[in-house]
């Protein structure tokens, strides 16, 4: 036995899926293709990596001048160990 579904229902289902593709498409970048949205995450990887090896120089600094670890400044600071 098959459901029926009216002309009426298949039309608003389809108009439904529609506007959720079309949401989700502006989600992901509006149509940006996938060579911008590569280099993109490239540029925000190499910017979260400048900054982590700033804040470890600076733990680094900091461990160095109180004479400890810097397993002990993170420690102390409750920083984890993991990116």
């Amino acid at each position: 036995m098959h459901a029926s579904i009216s002309k009426e229902n298949q039309r608003q289902k389809i108009a439904d899926l529609e506007a959720e593709i079309e949401r989700l498409q502006g989600e992901l970048g509006d149509g940006k293709d996938a060579e911008a949205i590569v280099k993109r995450h490239i540029k925000l990887l190499h910017d979260y990596n400048e900054v982590k090896d700033a804040a470890q120089t600076l733990i680094g600094r900091l461990a160095a001048w109180r004479e400890t670890t810097i397993r002990q400044i993170h420690k102390d600071y409750d920083l984890e160990d993991r990116d």
